[in-house]
Parts: C-alpha cells; sequence; structure tokens
C-alpha cells in the first residue's frame, strides 16, 4: 500500500489536488509563469517517486 501511496498518490495530489491553488497564483519563475514551472517540477519530481519505490519495493525482486 505505501508504494502505492508513494508513486501514484503522491504525485496525483502534487499535480492535479494542487493546482487549483498553483494555477491562481500570478508568480513568475525565471521568466515563466509559475503553473508552466510546477509542471515541469513533477515530470521530474515523479520520476524521483518512481524510483523510490523502485529503490524500497521492488529492486530485490528484479530478476534482471
Amino acid at each position: 500500500m505505501l508504494r502505492y501511496l508513494i508513486g501514484i498518490g503522491i504525485p496525483y495530489l502534487g499535480v492535479l489536488g494542487v493546482l487549483p491553488w498553483v494555477a491562481s497564483q500570478d508568480r513568475y519563475v525565471l521568466g515563466v509563469p509559475f503553473v508552466f514551472m510546477w509542471i515541469f517540477a513533477w515530470f521530474v519530481l515523479t520520476s524521483g517517486c518512481l524510483f523510490a519505490c523502485w529503490m524500497l519495493f521492488d529492486r530485490r525482486a528484479s530478476g534482471a
């Protein structure tokens, strides 16, 4: 269950759960609107969450 929370739950909440608040912000980060930077950051963070799931739960089970 923790595997699904880390791999699916955190990215889902980070992107869709907080998106209404992020979309209401009128800020710029390095010249880019904050909402675009938020979505781009979650590309990297989602990969990090999936990597953490693999390291914590699936690395020893892999037959490769």
